[in-house]
């Protein structure tokens, strides 16, 4: 089944308004209105979201992605955003359940399903983050840790609403070291990952959904990685600050 490559950049705590403007306008140049073919994402901080939103101006050739969103509507919620609030604003995909996340504040996959279906419900794009730690790896519970992300993040999602959410590997011991999972071990993963989303919501659910890899890629190593049958897509951190190496990236997925 042929899937559309979806490359996201992770901005994290980097990119206030000024330096967004300046990627955009780099960004443009680099890609000269190629690579329609992939679906090119930017997740800014955000305070950064409304420039980029300006910036773009309505034009559909970057989609932009929110980097959490709250399970609540509204309410006595300090710091929390809502979905009503994405979707006023014109984000279309949200990223959930980093590592990050689950590591600095204590997010559960449990807790992230609740923001997954808030935001299917809402027609945002998830853009769901799973993977393991390098002890976890080592100890061989990957498999384990993974289905276990994959059951319980995305519980009680009917297959047609699966099929719509963008599931992102990132091994944890990958996130910003600059080392990366060799290809075909990020392959394998994939795989995986794939054959338990079948389990849960059908073949045809697990064929269609995208599975981006995550973890120190750079224009360096993304056509290796981009070229396994599983991998369609990236999610990129540091790489995806600088707009020749995000639109670099972007190329190798065609």
């Amino acid at each position: 089944m042929s899937r559309t490559p979806i490359i996201a950049a992770n901005w994290k705590m980097n990119m206030g308004p000024k330096e967004a403007r300046e990627f955009l306008a780099s960004l443009k140049s680099e890609l000269c209105g190629d690579c329609k073919a992939v679906d090119k994402v930017v997740v800014p901080p955000f305070i950064t979201i409304p420039t980029v939103m300006e910036v773009l101006d309505g034009c559909d050739c970057l989609g932009v992605g929110a980097q959490d969103v709250s399970d609540r509507d509204s309410g006595a919620f300090t710091g929390e955003i809502s979905t009503t609030m994405l979707n006023e604003i014109g984000c279309k995909y949200v990223v959930l359940g980093h590592s990050e996340r689950r590591q600095y504040h204590g997010e559960t996959s449990a807790y992230v399903n609740k923001k997954v279906k808030k935001a299917l419900a809402a027609g945002i794009i998830p853009i769901y983050c799973i993977g393991e730690t390098l002890e976890q790896r080592e100890s061989g519970q990957l498999e384990t840790i993974l289905k276990a992300q994959i059951v319980e993040g995305l519980a009680d999602l009917t297959p047609a609403q699966a099929a719509t959410v963008v599931v992102a590997y990132e091994p944890v011991w990958a996130i910003g070291t600059g080392v990366t999972a060799s290809s075909a071990d990020a392959q394998s993963a994939h795989a995986f990952i794939r054959s338990v989303l079948a389990e849960g919501f059908g073949q045809e659910a697990a064929d269609a959904i995208r599975i981006q890899y995550g973890g120190s890629v750079n224009p360096g190593n993304a056509v290796e990685l981009m070229g396994q049958a599983d991998i369609d897509g990236a999610l990129v951190g540091g790489a995806a600050l600088v707009a020749a190496s995000f639109a670099a990236i972007i190329k190798a997925s065609i």
